[in-house]
């Protein structure tokens, strides 16, 4: 039989799933050292693949216990951007279906942006319903981060469509007419509050790139409105915008 070629072996290792296929099996006996290579890739890339179906099964352990209890439409819900000096604080609520299934999904802060892009595609699509809040700049100001976060976040509860009957919610607890459960750091124990944290760090990302349009001298694109050496002195040289939060520091000590 004519030996295959290494982009030919390349071509049906992907899709071989399991170390006992023939297939696999045959390729170890070839001494060439591209093959080896591709073989260990392969070996490389399924051992991560079962690492992420497992992390994906532990963090669906909260859905589990909550649909097990008559539960259906749980709405994971979470938040971005409370500790920047600029730009909205920004919450979403996401209630997935029960078969959803993205290994991978994990806290919007482990991803990688081009991830954090195609997972929120994804979950825009696949998901029963999901909403967005932000509260900007002037009311942080007016009412406190806490109380920002607060209301952003019972806001995107308030406009899903259809309504939930139970919350999944990343540390915070909230006063609402549903049934909840705060989990600490739920972002990455929970499918559906991960799915909360992608949305809303999509969301606020893609408005700091815009307003890095209109002022570009923030540099917003890059620090999302964070405190960063050059954020700062761009502040220090230029003043404050709209944007800024006027009762954070150092913002305030440029008002």
């Amino acid at each position: 039989m004519k030996q295959l070629t290494i982009i030919e072996i390349e071509r049906q290792l992907n899709n071989i799933v399991a170390e006992s296929d023939p297939f696999l099996v045959d390729l170890l006996q070839d001494e060439r050292k591209g093959v080896q290579q591709l073989i260990h890739r392969w070996k490389k890339n399924l051992a991560e693949n079962k690492r992420l179906n497992e992390k994906f099964i532990e963090m669906n352990e909260y859905e589990y216990k909550w649909r097990e209890k008559g539960f259906e439409m749980i709405a994971g819900i979470d938040e971005v951007g409370r500790g920047p000096l600029a730009g909205p604080v920004v919450a979403a609520a996401v209630i997935l279906p029960r078969d959803f299934f993205l290994a991978g999904i994990d806290d919007s802060k482990k991803l990688s942006e081009k991830k954090r892009l195609e997972y929120n595609a994804i979950i825009r699509k696949e998901a029963v319903a999901y909403s967005i809040s932000m509260i900007h700049a002037p009311e942080i100001d007016e009412l406190n981060i806490y109380h920002a976060t607060k209301k952003a976040m019972k806001a995107a509860i308030a406009s899903l469509d259809p309504k939930p009957d139970f919350l999944l919610i990343d540390a915070m607890k909230l006063e609402t007419p549903f049934p909840s459960e705060a989990i600490i750091k739920g972002d990455a124990k929970s499918i559906s509050i991960a799915a909360a944290s992608i949305v809303a760090k999509v969301a606020r990302d893609t408005l700091m790139k815009e307003l890095s349009q209109l002022y570009p001298v923030y540099g917003f694109q890059q620090n999302m409105g964070y405190g960063t050496k050059e954020h700062i002195e761009a502040i220090k040289d230029h003043g404050i915008t709209s944007y800024h939060r006027k009762s954070f520091a150092p913002v305030k000590d440029f008002v």
